[in-house]
């Protein structure tokens, strides 16, 4: 049902945000609000909270987005805050930026960092991304600070793990032996 759900907010996205010609500009705003879910506790629990009334959770939207968005994305997000699948936003956003990069003969390759990436960085990692999948992608930056440092990259069902958390990780579980 979830991935149903999921395929049907992002093609119907797709298609209108595609035939207004603001396609790139949508996706960058939905993985922008998906990076807002999952980094702040503080919003994914108000958006997914079933005892916030609705108003106060479009208002939310409208303080995070309204404004500065395309129509789309807000009216996107605001139907899926709505209909109470806020918890969706990440995957829906993944999933537009997936079929995006299809339409583009590209695959999605999701970059997750420490600290946001500058354009001759990330280009550097779509190529040694591209080498290592044999894949012609397109790298979506996800900052996320529990990384630490170093990145983990995913593209499709390859993940490359080469943050910092990770390399702690490893250490703690050898010294907890």
């Amino acid at each position: 049902m979830v991935d149903s759900r999921v395929k049907g907010y992002a093609r119907g996205i797709f298609e209108m945000a595609s035939g207004e010609g603001e396609l790139e500009r949508v996706e960058s705003e939905l993985l922008t609000v998906s990076r807002s879910f999952d980094t702040s506790p503080e919003l994914r629990s108000n958006l997914t909270n079933p005892q916030l009334p609705l108003e106060k959770k479009q208002a939310i939207v409208d303080e995070l987005i309204g404004g500065r968005a395309h129509s789309l994305t807000v009216g996107l997000v605001q139907l899926v805050v709505s209909q109470n699948h806020a918890s969706d936003l990440p995957a829906i956003a993944m999933a537009v930026a997936e079929a995006a990069a299809s339409s583009r003969d590209k695959e999605v390759a999701e970059v997750t960092s420490a600290v946001a990436l500058d354009d001759e960085t990330i280009e550097r990692l779509a190529s040694a991304l591209r080498k290592a999948t044999g894949k012609d992608v397109e790298v979506k930056v996800v900052v996320d600070p529990s990384v630490i440092g170093g990145i983990v990259a995913r593209v499709g069902d390859t993940v490359i793990d080469g943050s910092i958390a990770k390399r702690v990780d490893s250490v703690r579980q050898k010294v907890s032996k």
